[in-house]
């Protein structure tokens, strides 16, 4: 199979100048969301591993208030060291974006990478090379339009 290399679509800079204008919290509840909309790439390849799961938990309670920053970020490095135990593509980055969605707690522009690293999912998971920049698309669009609906 051709290596697929990640091309990101054009609102991302769309996507990136919204988060700005955001609300911390509400970019919190955004990127778990984000992270769990690929969440099943990871579960299909390590579905014992439970560490990204645990860190979009995590990023929710946060913002709850049913736990501190550090614990959200104590979930936050576990599901990055989940993402470096896998070598496949598609889940390593559903990994990173969960990492990331709960790291949203210590700095809110993790937000922005937990939706990247899900873009980049959408990307990876593809059989086609030539499906991959509408697949990307299609992901960012989700995302940004999920944005705009936690604004209200």
């Amino acid at each position: 199979m051709e290596n697929i290399k990640f091309r990101d679509s054009k609102i991302s800079k769309s996507i990136a100048e919204l988060a700005k204008k955001s609300d911390h919290k509400i970019l919190a509840l955004w990127a778990t969301d984000c992270a769990e909309h690929v969440l099943s790439y990871f579960m299909e390849y390590c579905p014992e591993d439970s560490r990204p799961r645990e860190a979009i938990e995590a990023g929710r309670s946060w913002v709850r208030g049913e736990i501190p920053m550090t614990e959200a970020r104590a979930a936050a490095f576990a599901s990055h060291a989940a993402a470096h135990d896998i070598d496949q593509p598609a889940a390593c980055a559903a990994a990173r974006a969960a990492g990331h969605a709960s790291a949203t707690a210590h700095v809110a522009g993790n937000a922005v990478h937990a939706a990247t690293y899900a873009a980049k999912v959408a990307t990876y998971a593809t059989l086609d090379p030539a499906e991959a920049s509408s697949c990307t698309a299609k992901e960012r669009d989700w995302q940004y339009q999920r944005l705009l609906d936690l604004q209200k």
